[in-house]
């Protein structure tokens, strides 16, 4: 018993786990009480229940909705990747601006953010602005979908990313529907 255990234990820390998402700083993609299905594998393989990295996986890209803990408070933390290595990046707004181009897509609140057609919340405004940040290689700027209620990389700065856990594949059970399956 005690190896099926430490087996699954083992799974969780290298390969798959799941996140209950505690607030509304990801609307409109992730809401309150949210699980979402995460794997810890690919950005790369690790040791389990240590980050020694065994085998390189994908990169971190712009877009991708990760897991990582606060440089601030070491609070485990779900918000979108919207700056990689080599991006200059500015915030005004709440909308987004990459290498000096918008990434806003057509009317009303929506960006595309790598490959990703992103619904972003300015329902509350979009919190703080940031001008001419150039992202360094190895570092990424995360940020909440709900612009103006996400304590995010505007207030804590960037993330390393040999810090990320894991990349969030997709929603397994919404509160208020129960199961269902809505990748990210």
């Amino acid at each position: 018993m005690l190896l099926l255990i430490l087996g699954v234990m083992a799974f969780r820390s290298s390969f798959a786990d799941h996140y209950y998402v505690p607030s509304g700083s990801m609307e409109n993609t992730l809401f309150s009480g949210d699980r979402v299905l995460v794997s810890k594998s690919a950005y790369g393989l690790r040791v389990p229940f240590i980050k020694v990295e065994l085998l390189d996986g994908e990169a971190v890209e712009r877009g991708d909705v990760v897991i990582f803990d606060s440089p601030r408070d070491g609070t485990r933390l779900i918000k979108r990747i919207v700056g990689v290595g080599g991006d200059r990046i500015d915030i005004n707004a709440g909308h987004l601006w990459v290498g000096g181009e918008s990434v806003a897509h057509g009317v009303g609140s929506t960006e595309v953010i790598g490959d990703k057609l992103v619904g972003i919340n300015l329902d509350h405004g979009g919190g703080p602005d940031i001008a001419l940040l150039l992202i360094p290689d190895g570092m990424l700027l995360a940020i909440g979908d709900h612009r103006g209620r996400s304590l995010d990389g505007r207030f804590f700065g960037l993330v390393a990313e040999s810090e990320i856990y894991g990349k969030a594949l997709g929603i397994y059970r919404r509160r208020d529907e129960g199961f269902v399956w809505r990748p990210l």
